[in-house]
C-alpha cells in the first residue's frame, strides 16, 4: 500500500524485488543501505546530511544526483522501476501522479509519514509507520532479516526505557520545538517526535497547537525541552544546533521556565524525528536519555 498526491491509499503488486529503484531524500537513501540493498538503486538523491559512516562505502557504489529532487526528465531517463521517496515528489510540478508510473511498470513507495493530506484532513505521523514502511521494503527486497533487525532496536529502546522507568509515578511534561524565524513550531500528538517521545512514557505539554507562541511556552511550563535542529549541507552542525537552542535558552522572557532552570533543554536532529527510517532508534535514545537523564539506560546510538 503506497499513496498518490492527494494522499489517498493506492494498492500496488511487486512479483518481484525492482531492480532500478531512484530512492530521493534522507531516509528512503539510508533504508536501502541498511538493508544491503545498494545494487538495486539505478540513482540517489535528495540527501541534507552524509550518510551514516557505516554506509559511506556502499553510497559511494550509487549514482548520485545532481539536482537534489530530480526532474520528471531526469527520472524518465533513469527508467526506474521503483521510486522510493516521499509524497512531496508526487506534485504536479515534480513527478506527477503513481498511476501514470505504474502504467510505465515503475511502482512507487512514499514514505508513510510523508502522506499528503487527503483534502482537509491531515494524518498522524506515527512510529508504527515508520516500521511499517521497514518491514515492506524488506518484504519487498526479500530483506526481511535486515529490516526486522533494524526493528528490533527500536523497539529495545522502548521496552528498556519503560522497565527502568515503570516505578515512575510522575511522567515527565515536554514540549518538541523548532524555532523557525519568527514562529516556533511545535510537534504536537499528531507528529512523529510527539508519538516517539508519548511512547517513552512522557506527557506532551501541548499536544495539539502546531505553532506556538512564547505565552504558549510558558503557560505549559513543561519539565522538558527538546529543541528541533537541522544542519544542511554546508552548515556547522554545531552552530546550527547552538542557535536554535539559544532561541530558547537566551530569551527573557523564557528564563523562569522549569526546564531552562533546571537544565533540561536538549537538541534533537530534525532527521532523527521527521520521516526518519532507519534513523529512528536514534532519535528514540535521544529522547530517551533527555526524558530520563538520571535513570541507568543502557541504550546505544
Amino acid at each position: 500500500m503506497t499513496y498518490d498526491q492527494n494522499g489517498n491509499e493506492v494498492e500496488t503488486t511487486y512479483e518481484k524485488a525492482p531492480e532500478r529503484v531512484l530512492a530521493v531524500y534522507q531516509g528512503c537513501v539510508e533504508t536501502m543501505l541498511a538493508l544491503g540493498l545498494e545494487d538495486h538503486l539505478v540513482a540517489t538523491a535528495g540527501l541534507d546530511n552524509a550518510v551514516p559512516d557505516d554506509q559511506a562505502e556502499a553510497f559511494e557504489q550509487t549514482n548520485y544526483l545532481d539536482e537534489f529532487t530530480p526532474s520528471l526528465e531526469t527520472v524518465t531517463m533513469l527508467e526506474p522501476d521503483m521510486i522510493f521517496s516521499w509524497g512531496s515528489i508526487l506534485a504536479d510540478d515534480r513527478l506527477g501522479d503513481v498511476a501514470s508510473w505504474t502504467e510505465k511498470g515503475c511502482n512507487v513507495y512514499i514514505n508513510s509519514n510523508t502522506r499528503p493530506s487527503t483534502g482537509d484532513e491531515s494524518h498522524s505521523r506515527t512510529l508504527e509507520n515508520e516500521i511499517t514502511d521497514l518491514r515492506n521494503i524488506g518484504m519487498i527486497f526479500d530483506a526481511q532479516q535486515e529490516a526486522e533487525a533494524i526493528i528490533a532496536d527500536i523497539q529495545s529502546v522502548i521496552d528498556q526505557t519503560t522497565e527502568a522507568t515503570s516505578s515512575l509515578t510522575e511522567r515527565p511534561s515536554v514540549l518538541i520545538l523548532e524555532p523557525l524565524g519568527d514562529e516556533i513550531s511545535n510537534y504536537g500528538a499528531a507528529s512523529l517526535g510527539g508519538d516517539m517521545v508519548t511512547q517513552l512514557g512522557a506527557q506532551l505539554a501541548n499536544p495539539d497547537a502546531s505553532q506556538v507562541g512564547k505565552e504558549d511556552i510558558i503557560a505549559a511550563n513543561p519539565d522538558v525541552i527538546f529543541v528541533v535542529y537541522m544542519p544542511y549541507s554546508g552548515d556547522d552542525p554545531e552552530t546550527v544546533m547552538n542557535d536554535q537552542l539559544n532561541v530558547i535558552l537566551e530569551d527573557e522572557a523564557l528564563q523562569s521556565l522549569d526546564a531552562v532552570t533546571n537544565g533540561r533543554v536538549y537538541p534533537i536532529m530534525l532527521s532523527e524525528m521527521y520521516a526518519s527510517a532507519t534513523r529512528t532508534q536514534d532519535g528514540m535514545v535521544t529522547f530517551a536519555q533527555g526524558l530520563y537523564p538520571d535513570l541507568e539506560l543502557k541504550l546505544e546510538d
